[in-house]
């Protein structure tokens, strides 16, 4: 129980460094690309859902932008499930069901890394062009 006392602040620590970092470094050098219907986008090209197929509209836009978010979202996540499955491991001394849970939060974690694996392949395969365009 110690243990999620403590590192619930440093990961809330941590969140709150990278969307500041995010906020002053990469949101000011954003350049407005496009002019939807008078709203400035910069992330979605409006003007060529005119040059047909699904792929060139905004929408499809918008569904690589939030896989690609998600993507670094797992990854983030899976780092510090892991992190914490091993610090449980480590400071379970001679409890042996504390050593289960550790195993156990470490082979689910692992699990879902690859399955969001399977997912993104099978993504990459059906989106034209793949993910990264």
């Amino acid at each position: 129980m110690k243990i999620k006392q403590t590192l619930t602040p440093i990961l809330f620590s941590v969140f709150i460094f990278v969307a500041a970092l995010f906020a002053t470094v990469l949101l000011p050098s954003v350049s407005y690309a496009a002019d939807c219907a008078g709203v400035p986008t910069a992330i979605i090209d409006c003007n060529a859902s005119g040059k047909g197929g699904i792929e060139n509209s905004g929408l499809w836009a918008l569904l690589i932008i939030a896989l690609n978010i998600l993507a670094g979202l797992v990854g983030v996540v899976a780092v510090g499930g892991i992190v914490y499955g091993a610090i449980m491991y480590a400071s379970a001394q001679d409890n042996a069901s504390q050593v289960q849970e550790a195993i156990g939060i470490i082979r689910n974690v692992v699990i879902g890394i690859v399955l969001f694996m399977g997912m993104y392949t099978i993504l990459q395969a059906l989106i034209p062009g793949g993910i990264f365009d």
